[in-house]
């Protein structure tokens, strides 16, 4: 933070807590900037640019070396939308006629809203309190701002969709706390949240950087990238059978942003691991191994939790394999060797919304791509 009592403000100072002010080092005269206090900075240059403990200014967004993730911040702004666009009235008429749905869905549905509810408030709290302070490459944190939003707008979907349907809110929003198959998998996710909003944690040591590379892994490839398909899938199992529309595309949208997240954090996790790779030890790869299996073994019990029976021709045994089929793809994507042998996707379907061997260039397919105030197709 600035303060006005200062005389001299040091403008090149860095805001993400871990790294020292720029160095005032002399530099030719056409790289220099003087501000009016007669203080000179040397100019930033790209190769000088890194996502963590970079001595350059976070203020500076170019010159650009990060381009994917401005690229990605600027498709996110694309495709902005908002919950109230999307009609509810047929779900809320379902909800309310007694056969409109069986108790089994009606179970999904509210076990869905009890983890995603609370889910990307975590998140956003894990960006704005946590990642972004660490970041400094400032595309990068011009995406993690977009990110953070978009994790606003999700938590509003979820909340318009208990509210449509007149659901018990205080029940809803306490199931984090209340329900065992939720409140484990927050559970396992809060100790990475804690370890980087701590405001005496700081990047610059092999061990804190370590640190924050598994909060990194475990936000972009275990929650986004593994804990929210086995809610997605359900939600738009009902969706294609022409049951709660409105939610299941809200969904769908919600699900074309946390894709994105997910890639961007494999290309955050990437790009820190190709800059440090000292970080990248075989004592460190296999904790998170021991993290994958682990997160596997939680969305599990979830699905077992949320389909004690067969419904909506899925059932929980199914998303056993859904799940290490994802989860070998999330290791793969970060250089970890394949965790489950012969694991193939027994949900093809979900291809034709998001098709995960085309996730990394997602937004040029056409699978659930769409502008400012479009509709998604159930055909």
């Amino acid at each position: 933070m600035l303060s006005f009592e200062d005389s001299t403000p040091n403008l090149g100072l860095q805001t993400a807590g871990s790294v020292a002010a720029m160095p005032k080092t002399a530099a030719p005269a056409d790289e220099v900037l003087t501000t009016g206090a007669g203080e000179s900075f040397r100019r930033i240059r790209v190769e000088d640019k890194r996502i963590i403990n970079s001595p350059t200014d976070v203020n500076q967004l170019v010159p650009f070396k990060y381009k994917w993730a401005w690229e990605k911040y600027l498709a996110g702004c694309a495709n902005h939308w908002m919950p109230q666009e999307i009609n509810m009235s047929r779900d809320i008429a379902q909800w309310k006629d007694p056969n409109g749905l069986t108790p089994d869905e009606r179970r999904i549905i509210t076990r869905n809203l009890g983890f995603f509810v609370t889910a990307d408030s975590l998140a956003a709290n894990n960006i704005v309190l946590g990642t972004y302070r660490h970041i400094t490459a400032p595309e990068c944190r011009q995406y993690l701002l977009r990110q953070a939003f978009e994790e606003a707008i999700h938590t509003h979907a979820y909340q318009y969709i208990v509210e449509s349907l007149g659901l018990d809110e205080s029940e809803v929003f306490n199931a984090y706390h209340e329900v065992p198959s939720i409140r484990d998998k927050d559970e396992f996710l809060v100790p990475f949240i804690d370890a980087i909003m701590d405001q005496n944690f700081t990047t610059g040591t092999p061990e804190a950087d370590q640190t924050l590379l598994k909060s990194l892994i475990v936000f972009a490839c275990l929650m986004e990238g593994l804990f929210f398909y086995v809610g997605f899938t359900q939600i738009l199992a009902l969706g294609r059978q022409n049951k709660m529309t409105g939610a299941a595309e809200q969904y769908q949208y919600i699900l074309r942003d946390e894709s994105m997240h997910c890639n961007f954090g494999i290309d955050l996790i990437n790009q820190i691991k190709l800059e440090n790779p000292h970080l990248w030890t075989a004592t460190f790869r296999e904790e998170i191994k021991q993290l994958f299996l682990k997160a596997v073994e939680l969305e599990y019990r979830y699905a077992e939790d949320t389909m004690p029976r067969g419904v909506l021709g899925l059932n929980a045994p199914m998303f056993k394999g859904y799940l290490r089929f994802i989860a070998n793809r999330r290791a793969q994507q970060i250089g970890i060797d394949q965790l489950f042998e012969g694991e193939e996707n027994p949900f093809p379907w979900m291809s034709e919304m998001i098709d995960l061997k085309k996730e990394k260039n997602f937004f040029e397919t056409r699978v659930t791509e769409y502008q400012t105030g479009g509709a998604l197709s159930w055909d």
